[in-house]
């Protein structure tokens, strides 16, 4: 494999304790895209092995595919999973509250994951997996780039599309204008006060208060982790009517959360027992340790940054360019059946099976998994993407 000029950072060595499969290393690649990339890989003996990209979501780091890596790299392929912009040991993305997000844009986080590829040598992927935002940028990559990335697979987070282009001239403007969503004011105006948790996650002091919780840092991901698995018995979800705060107010709390709580205060409220900790086996409290650690040293303003620039008009200018535009690549979709993440949004799991994607026949539930899919149930997970792989040669 040509170019590969990889130092081993010096916060690498405590990343291993014991939570890796021994055919996964840790890497960083230096100057891609402005960043030093970090990232998982297994797999790299032979450089003729076809690539597999994995992408996390929030809060997660390339970490989460931990259990799923080895799975794909033992069926022949090389598997790397990097730690995206503003995330974990990729380093030189901002992590405090900037004003400037265009390095967070959805073409840039592309651009990122296009630049790691060409630096390893290859000019083809054979499949571009995310997982919730990370789901984003694997549809941007395989709608934009579909001469690189053969094949998709979106995990929890259905892809939307690019936004409709304004045609308008200046004398039907007005009419054509993009409507602002209320959805903020009318959640704050139920019976019961909510608030969506994008707005929050947007907010200057979310990451301060999540990580200058009362629980401690700790306590807070563990309880995040629980309150979004199958584990929490209250996700049951079903699919939503519409855009409205009645239905959205179905949602649990971390999705749709109470007004005047932050995200540690919500979290606190449904908080693993001590039993519930002990035997939970997908999230050890060793494995947990690592976000801890990794969350502790970075905090979460990087991932957080990924919310505000997918609201700025900036961000949506820039998608708008491909507006109409298909995925006609080969893809999948999978998610947790205990899982919110495909109705937070109503309609957006038909609209992209039956517009957005083009070549997605199936949908795949996976049973005692919430949002965490790949960590909950990453058997499930590595067989289906397998069998996806082995349809399409």
């Amino acid at each position: 494999m040509r170019g590969l000029e990889v130092q081993m950072d010096s916060i690498s060595n405590d990343y291993g304790n014991g939570t890796l499969a021994n055919d996964i290393r840790s890497r960083i690649y230096r100057g891609i895209n402005g960043l030093d990339v970090h990232f998982l890989e297994a797999g790299y003996s032979d450089e003729n092995r076809p690539l597999v990209v994995l992408l996390h979501g929030f809060p997660e780091l390339a970490y989460s595919w931990r259990k799923v890596i080895p799975s794909l790299a033992g069926a022949g392929y090389h598997v790397i999973a990097p730690d995206q912009r503003g995330f974990g040991r990729t380093l030189g993305g901002d992590h405090s509250y900037i004003q400037d997000l265009s390095s967070y844009s959805r073409v840039n986080l592309v651009r990122d994951i296009l630049a790691l590829v060409f630096a390893l040598g290859y000019s083809s992927v054979d499949c571009i997996i995310g997982h919730d935002s990370g789901a984003g940028v694997a549809g941007w990559a395989s709608l934009i780039r579909p001469d690189v990335f053969k094949s998709v697979i979106l995990m929890s987070a259905p892809f939307s599309g690019p936004p409709e282009m304004n045609f308008g001239t200046h004398g039907d403007i007005a009419e054509n204008m993009i409507q602002p969503d209320t959805i903020s004011d009318d959640l704050a105006l139920l019976p019961s006060p909510r608030k969506h948790y994008q707005d929050y996650y947007r907010t200057s002091h979310a990451n301060d208060d999540m990580m200058n919780c009362v629980q401690g840092l700790h306590a807070f991901i563990r309880g995040y982790y629980h309150y979004k698995s199958a584990d929490w018995k209250g996700n049951t979800p079903f699919p939503l009517k519409s855009w409205t705060p009645k239905e959205l107010a179905k949602m649990p709390t971390y999705y749709i959360m109470d007004l005047h709580d932050d995200m540690a205060q919500v979290v606190d409220k449904e908080m693993a027992s001590q039993e519930e900790i002990l035997s939970c086996k997908w999230l050890t409290e060793t494995e947990l340790e690592v976000y801890v650690l990794e969350y502790g040293r970075t905090g979460f303003q990087g991932g957080l940054n990924w919310y505000r620039s997918g609201a700025s008009t900036e961000n949506r200018q820039q998608l708008e360019v491909f507006s109409g535009k298909k995925i006609d690549l080969p893809s999948l979709f999978i998610a947790g059946a205990q899982d919110w993440g495909p109705y937070q949004r109503p309609g957006s799991l038909e609209r992209m099976q039956q517009d957005i994607c083009t070549n997605m026949p199936r949908i795949e539930f996976v049973d005692n998994a919430g949002h965490w899919v790949q960590q909950e149930q990453p058997e499930k997970v590595a067989d289906l993407v397998l069998g996806f792989m082995s349809g399409l040669a």
